[in-house]
């Protein structure tokens, strides 16, 4: 089982811009790896067109993109023509990020993404909507897993990358609903005495009725 903090366990596949080792791959770079069940599903379409049209939100982030489909390299070429449609290319762009082939299903079993409850016409479990996140180290960071019914919220996906890159800079949490901008808590591990240095834009301590100053307000950190 895989556990935050843990190396992401490396893998080479084929993919629809050739073979990839995943770790050479990533580089300096966050990753994210979004798998699908299959290839021409309706779900799965409208979700990697979304991610075309956000791309340039993740290259901003420093965020490269792959994603995964049960089916092969050659079935995923020309399920991207579709794909490339509904996003509104030309379908004679070049497909933007890859995808990997996992025909076999080892990759998805090898890291957890398998829906038992959701099956394909052969009675096979169908692989996951799952999100996984892994930074620069080649740490897992995060993740997701939605069932295969129910598509993903990219702008979660997203809210989530600001928040990582953020909090790894600055001695900051982010609380419920947080948006890049907003106000953040400062960590409880920052002592009293630390705070006018690491916080110089100020903390405003929310008062409660057990009486610890533990709730402690602070604009966001420019990191």
């Amino acid at each position: 089982m895989l556990l935050l903090g843990d190396i992401f366990p490396n893998f080479s596949a084929n993919t629809t811009e050739g073979k990839i080792d995943f770790h050479e791959w990533l580089g300096d770079s966050w990753g994210i790896l979004f798998s699908h069940p299959s290839d021409f599903t309706p779900v799965c379409t409208t979700e990697l067109a979304k991610v075309i049209k956000l791309l340039p939100e993740f290259v901003k982030r420093n965020v490269k993109v792959v994603g995964l489909s049960c089916d092969s390299v050659a079935s995923h070429i020309e399920w991207c023509k579709d794909i490339k449609s509904y996003a509104g290319c030309s379908v004679q762009e070049l497909f933007p990020y890859p995808i990997v082939e996992d025909k076999d299903r080892n990759i998805a079993n090898k890291l957890g993404m398998i829906d038992k409850d959701e099956l394909d016409t052969a009675g096979i479990p169908l692989t996951a909507r799952a999100v996984y996140v892994v930074d620069p180290n080649k740490k897992f960071r995060l993740s997701l897993l939605y069932p295969a019914t129910t598509g993903r919220n990219f702008d979660e996906i997203l809210r989530i990358i600001d928040s990582l890159q953020l909090t790894d800079k600055a001695k900051v949490a982010t609380p419920a609903n947080w948006k890049m901008g907003d106000d953040c808590m400062v960590l409880p591990t920052v002592q009293d005495d630390e705070v006018a240095k690491n916080f110089p834009q100020g903390v405003t301590v929310v008062p409660l009725p057990s009486g610890k100053n533990y709730l402690r307000k602070t604009t966001c950190p420019k990191v």
